[in-house]
């Protein structure tokens, strides 16, 4: 690979953080890890990628080696386990596809509580989303703040998130 080539990989998240604004692809093909830094995840529409998901990445070898540069496609990793939440055992992957998807904003996400809120655009309502609501939509983390896109259903303490995406799928 030259320098100021790009070269389309495709990969698995070894780990991103958003504070530190950067995390590493690991190359299906092997060889060094891939950079991923927090602009181009914003360019593609999220804040954050959990652990474990498939990327598809414009790769480019710098002088500190490769670096992604732009994202064509990222699918949440594979959930072994049952569902995230009791409130969710009953629900299919053809019911969430089903429901309508909302663009929210997100009052308040706690990584290490592992729960925060968000609103839906024109409602004071609060949306209940659990990490791992998070996780299977593909996401490590919320800002407040953040725009997304939320469906939900009514779970037995209120409204909450069955699945969480980037912004630009909600709008689009």
């Amino acid at each position: 690979m030259n320098a100021h080539t790009n070269t389309q990989m495709t990969g698995q998240i070894k780990w991103f953080d958003p504070a530190k604004g950067f995390g590493f692809i690991i190359a299906d093909a092997g060889g060094s890890d891939i950079l991923l830094h927090a602009n181009v995840l914003r360019n593609y529409g999220q804040g954050s990628v959990a652990d474990g998901a498939q990327i598809t990445v414009a790769v480019q070898k710098t002088d500190r080696g490769l670096q992604a540069t732009e994202i064509f496609s990222i699918t949440p990793p594979v959930v072994q386990d049952g569902a995230p939440l009791g409130d969710m055992e009953e629900i299919s992957a053809e019911d969430i596809a089903n429901s309508p998807l909302q663009p929210a904003r997100v009052k308040w996400f706690d990584k290490g509580k592992g729960f925060g809120f968000a609103n839906a655009f024109g409602s004071s309502v609060d949306i209940f989303v659990h990490i791992e609501v998070l996780r299977r939509s593909g996401l490590s983390d919320l800002a407040t703040g953040e725009a997304v896109g939320v469906r939900t259903m009514e779970g037995k303490r209120g409204l909450m998130a069955i699945e969480i995406s980037s912004w630009d799928s909600a709008v689009s």
